[in-house]
């Protein structure tokens, strides 16, 4: 995927993202996908046909918590202090890794990265998991995307296959009112952060 940079959103998640101390460092995106890129069909979900009207005035927290795989990613956006940002206007796409995807941590690294004195260091990783953008399945296209945490993602497409980096995508277009979920099956983890030295 390819994007641009809109000052109106940037000058809006660089003032989000210095009040919460976690880097200043914020980028938007255009809807727009180059044109030589095709679009892919939305990944098979296990989520109802009509989620986007079930889901409909629901913020991304909202449908994460009500969904009840996601317990584990709303405690951490919580701990995280981010769960207010991530309830405003957006856009926002989220890669939201499961509970499952966050018991295959290295053994030690969750409890870890939900201690205070790591907030910083979960903002990073769980703000690597967004983009500032909302970016629908039918948008995605290979390439690396920049997130909100500063550091970009990898975009892979392989048929109706999509990964985000060494994540797959298993759930597309769970869709909120302030953007759109795609469930992954792993934790992304920016490569400036070391879980072994929590």
């Amino acid at each position: 995927m390819r994007f641009s940079i809109s000052n109106k959103s940037f000058n809006k998640f660089a003032g989000v993202a210095a009040a919460l101390m976690i880097l200043p460092v914020a980028v938007a995106c255009d809807s727009q996908v180059a044109d030589t890129t095709e679009s892919i069909e939305p990944v098979d979900t296990e989520m109802p046909a009509d989620t986007a009207e079930t889901t409909e005035g629901e913020t991304i927290v909202d449908v994460a918590a009500a969904n009840g795989s996601f317990d584990t990613l709303v405690a951490a956006v919580q701990a995280a202090g981010l769960a207010e940002t991530l309830s405003s206007e957006g856009p926002f796409t989220v890669f939201a890794p499961t509970d499952e995807a966050f018991e295959a941590l290295p053994e030690g690294a969750l409890d870890s990265l939900l201690e205070p004195e790591n907030q910083e260091v979960l903002s990073q990783i769980l703000t690597y998991h967004v983009v500032p953008a909302e970016v629908p399945s039918s948008e995605i296209a290979p390439g690396a995307v920049a997130t909100v945490e500063g550091e970009e993602v990898d975009i892979a497409v392989d048929g109706d296959t999509v990964s985000v980096n060494d994540a797959t995508v298993v759930t597309a277009d769970v869709m909120a009112s302030n953007g759109v979920i795609h469930v992954i099956d792993s934790v992304l983890v920016p490569p400036t952060v070391d879980l072994s030295a929590l």
